[in-house]
Formats: C-alpha cells, sequence, structure tokens
C-alpha cells in the first residue's frame, strides 16, 4: 500500500477539485453492454449507476445511449427505463437481410456523436468494448484534446481499446454496483 504525503494528497484533491469543472458527453452501446451481462454473467445492466459513475461528480453535457428495436418491440421497457436514468435514446431498426442475417449496430453512429461533441467537452466517456472504437478513441485525444475513458467488461473488450483509453474502467470489478441479477 503505498503512502500518501501531504504533497501527494494536496496534488490529489487538487486533481478531484479541477474535475469538477471538466464537461463529460457519454456514449453507451447499450445493445453492447446488455448481451455482455448477459452472456458473461446472466444479468442485466444497471445503466442509472454506470452513468452516475461516468459522470462522476463532473459537467454532464449529454449522455446517449444507443439501442436496436426489432418488430416486436419487445425492447421499449428497456428503451423508457434508459430515459429515466438520463439518457437521450438514438434508436435505430434491426436491418435483417435476404437470407435472414441480421445486423444492428451503432458504430458509426456512436463515433459521428463523439465527433460533433468534442469541442464542447473535456472527457468522452464510451461505454464500449469493441477495438472498432481505437481509431475514435485516438482522434479525440489527438485531434480534439479530449480526455477518452472506456467503461466496459474486461473480458468482453478489446486490449487495444483500454490500452488506447485514458482510463479503462473495467465494470466487472464493481458487478455488485453495476449488474442486477436476474
Amino acid at each position: 500500500m503505498a503512502i500518501r504525503t501531504p504533497k501527494k494528497q494536496k496534488q490529489q484533491q487538487q486533481q478531484e477539485s479541477m474535475s469538477r469543472y471538466q464537461k463529460v458527453g457519454v456514449f453507451v452501446d447499450a445493445q453492447n453492454m446488455y448481451h455482455s451481462a448477459k452472456h458473461l454473467y446472466q444479468s442485466r445492466v444497471n445503466f442509472g449507476a454506470i452513468l452516475k459513475r461516468a459522470i462522476n461528480d463532473r459537467q454532464l453535457i449529454r449522455a446517449f445511449a444507443y439501442a436496436i428495436k426489432t418488430e416486436s418491440g419487445e425492447e421499449e421497457a428497456f428503451l423508457e427505463a434508459l430515459k429515466k436514468e438520463g439518457f437521450e435514446l438514438k434508436v435505430k431498426d434491426l436491418q435483417v437481410f435476404p437470407g435472414g442475417v441480421k445486423k444492428g449496430d451503432w458504430d458509426v453512429g456512436i463515433a459521428i456523436d463523439a465527433v460533433i461533441l468534442a469541442d464542447k467537452i473535456d472527457v468522452a466517456v464510451l461505454v464500449e468494448g469493441d477495438g472498432d472504437f481505437v481509431p475514435l478513441v485516438e482522434y479525440l485525444k489527438t485531434n480534439k484534446g479530449v480526455k477518452v475513458e472506456v467503461m466496459a467488461f474486461r473480458r468482453s473488450s478489446s486490449s487495444k481499446l483500454i490500452s488506447s483509453a485514458d482510463q479503462f474502467i473495467d465494470l466487472e470489478e464493481e458487478k455488485e454496483t453495476f449488474l442486477f441479477r436476474k
């Protein structure tokens, strides 16, 4: 265990007080998180707890949750719950191709929204584990000076995404906070 000197304590207090002034944008791949929790832990995600941790006593500018809508509409209660937690919903229809192949992802939409918001935020929090987001992380950091934090389950996250982020928050380390048991 590290011993904190008065100088280190003062530096930490200054960092914490400065972080309160950081403007944060949160980008949640709701489908990715939902399926990771379901398959890895047989649980549901506590999106309210994730948003609270992502904001972390900083100034929230916008929080997006990206989801896919099916023909059956079974996700309506889920989408309503996300809205109640304070997310702006971005929803699109599940694409079904000839032959039965289904596709529903928001990778480009998340990236575009993050780039658009980059000039208005200090920190982008990606709640996502997909390695396809490494170029976005690098762009935000290098071209926009935005700090990038990634929140996801380590077991379903790209090691390249984890290492490219300024900070990685492993949701698995606090399962009792971020997951609801079925």
